[in-house]
């Protein structure tokens, strides 16, 4: 693997984005040696195919604009196949293109196909089973066998996602909202010629979402996630029978989980307030053991075919690295290591819970609020260059869980409805007030940021409590909601119609409650817009209408565009832009520059 130069004198802030980081491996499902992972070795992230028999890594894809962020690759049963997905500058509309797993020949999967965003993929022997969404079709889906011509096997205008194939590869295991409602899926099996197997929802209001089937030919068991109990937990459903077995484990937080290769217990991770564990539970005797896996936050973790388990760990001060339980680490970057970060603390504000980074400088400290996106996302005790940066330029960093967020239970994620972003930004709110009293931070050098949603809730947060904030930094945000929603891809339009009740002209008064647009008059402070051009989830035009409504209303701002989409895979341009924020707060609070 080629590792991207890093200058000993350069600053640490800057090393953290170079330093190589890689994601959890996937491996191919008859040749568990032969692995894909995403790395910035090389300077942006790619995909690298990695032997683990031999030793050797191999960068697969090479684009200027970084691959792999938002669409998985995947390997075929075999491991000899890599299908990795080709998009235009980030806009996520594109092919997948396959390539022989140690180099050769490529070629784009159903050329004839328009290009369309992705709804999954899973591969068989000699097959894909591949979802796509385009426009007003909705979600359709393909069996793509050779050089035969797609065959359809699935069509709905509402939003669908290709989860699994069975062992034996008979059976198709898709999340749906036919009902209407994509944040709360339904579960359907299909076999591959597109006839309906077995089908479970939970009713209104109520989610499923299907994982995996059991690894083990001719066992029809579906493994998926639920909400009964408010807060997320497993069942398996046997398409056979349409049995469903309902488990229930007596921990706080949420869990995921996966199947062990023998298909007689199931690999569970339990998330509690930013952190991980892991266990081990036996479906015959129902008993639950604890795995001694390392402290921390665990992103990713999966049974080996030889019973060991692999999981990447992380924490704030610790980069991520793959480990095993029985090897100690099986998968770190290489190349000089990140330097380390400042540690997270807890703070809980009337049942909000908060990491926060502080230098160690003097109280109170300029401070900037780095909102998360989603919303159905979480902060987690992760490593983050981008909030180190800050630490190390003398910010404390907040992060705030607010209602909303995942990792808090089915309650806490659909506090949100009926007052979207307003309801996150009370919680903000609280949280601010809690850390100025606190004396954490200064009240007259606070600044709102974020990314995504993140980067919608500062501009909602600038407009509806002009008072608290200092300087606003919104990232790749939501301006004008209705543009957001005429522009932004397909899937999108149907989790915003879950979320405010209906589209923009079905409940005109939930989206006016909540655009930022309503707002922009009462902007008292400098914001730096950062927009990217080709963004297919907070598309760029819905930036350019409120800008001009800032132009109209003499508001100072400044703004920076970039030719890729939803955030840029660049190391370079990740550290130009952080670089920009931090000047940026300099020029307008006195803050320092940036360290060079």
């Amino acid at each position: 693997m080629t590792t991207s130069t890093i200058a000993a004198t350069e600053t640490p802030w800057k090393r953290r984005y170079r330093a190589a980081r890689t994601s959890f491996p996937l491996w191919a499902r008859d040749d568990p040696d032969h692995l894909l992972y995403l790395s910035n070795a090389g300077g942006r992230f790619e995909v690298y195919a990695w032997n683990r028999l031999i030793g050797t890594h191999r960068q697969v894809t090479d684009r200027p604009e970084g691959t792999g962020y938002r669409v998985a690759s995947r390997l075929d049963p075999s491991g000899q196949n890599i299908w990795w997905f080709d998009d235009l500058k980030g806009n996520e509309l594109g092919h997948f293109i396959r390539e022989p797993f140690g180099g050769g020949k490529r070629e784009t999967v159903a050329p004839d196909l328009e290009p369309a965003y992705s709804a999954g993929l899973v591969l068989g022997t000699g097959f894909g089973v591949l979802g796509r969404s385009r426009g007003d079709e909705g979600t359709t889906i393909y069996v793509l066998r050779g050089r035969e011509a797609p065959r359809r096997i699935y069509q709905h205008v509402q939003t669908a996602y290709v989860v699994d194939l069975s062992r034996d590869e008979t059976l198709v295991a898709i999340a749906h909202s036919e009902h209407g409602d994509s944040r709360n899926p339904a579960i359907r099996v299909l076999d591959v010629d597109g006839r309906a197997v077995a089908e479970l929802w939970d009713g209104p209001g109520r989610g499923l979402d299907p994982v995996q089937w059991a690894p083990v030919r001719g066992d029809q068991r579906l493994l998926a996630m639920h909400d009964r109990r408010g807060r997320s937990q497993p069942l398996i459903l046997d398409a056979a029978t349409s049995k469903v077995d309902d488990i229930e484990l007596d921990l706080p937080g949420e869990t995921f989980a996966d199947w062990y290769p023998d298909a007689r217990a199931l690999l569970v991770g339990h998330e509690h307030r930013g952190r991980t564990e892991l266990y081990r539970y036996d479906l015959g005797t129902r008993a639950l053991e604890k795995l001694a896996a390392e402290a921390g936050t665990i992103t990713s973790a999966r049974p080996r075919s030889d019973g060991d388990v692999w999981y990447q760990l992380t924490s704030a001060r610790l980069p991520p690295a793959t480990h095993s339980l029985k090897d100690s680490v099986v998968l770190r970057a290489p190349g000089e290591p990140a330097p380390p970060g400042v540690g997270f603390r807890d703070l809980d504000v009337d049942g909000v819970h908060v990491f926060i980074a502080e230098p160690a400088t003097q109280r109170p400290h300029p401070t900037i609020f780095i909102v998360h996106g989603g919303p159905s996302a979480h902060d987690q005790d992760a490593f983050s260059p981008g909030v180190q940066a800050w630490v190390d330029h003398g910010f404390a960093v907040v992060l705030v869980n607010y209602r909303g967020s995942t990792g808090y239970g089915k309650e806490w994620r659909d506090a949100i409805l009926g007052r979207v972003g307003l309801t996150e930004l009370e919680d903000i709110a609280k949280v601010h007030e809690r850390v100025v009293a606190d004396g954490v931070a200064d009240p007259k050098r606070v600044i709102l940021s974020g990314g995504s949603w993140g980067g919608y809730l500062t501009l909602l947060g600038l407009g509806t409590q002009p008072e608290r904030w200092s300087l606003g930094i919104p990232i790749v945000p939501v301006g004008d909601y209705i543009a957001a929603y005429e522009d932004e891809m397909e899937p999108l339009k149907k989790y915003d119609d879950a979320l405010f009740g209906g589209s923009p002209v079905q409940v005109p008064d939930a989206y006016r409650q909540s655009n930022p647009m309503t707002y922009a008059e009462h902007i008292r402070v400098p914001m730096l817009l950062i927009v990217g051009q080709n963004d297919p989830r907070c598309p760029s035009r819905s930036v350019d209408i409120y800008r001009e409504r800032l132009l109209e209303l003499g508001k100072k701002f400044e703004e920076y565009r970039y030719d890729a989409g939803h955030g840029s895979l660049v190391v370079d341009e990740q550290i130009r832009q952080v670089e920009m924020q931090i000047a940026f707060a300099a020029r307008n609070l006195g803050t320092p520059e940036p360290i060079a």
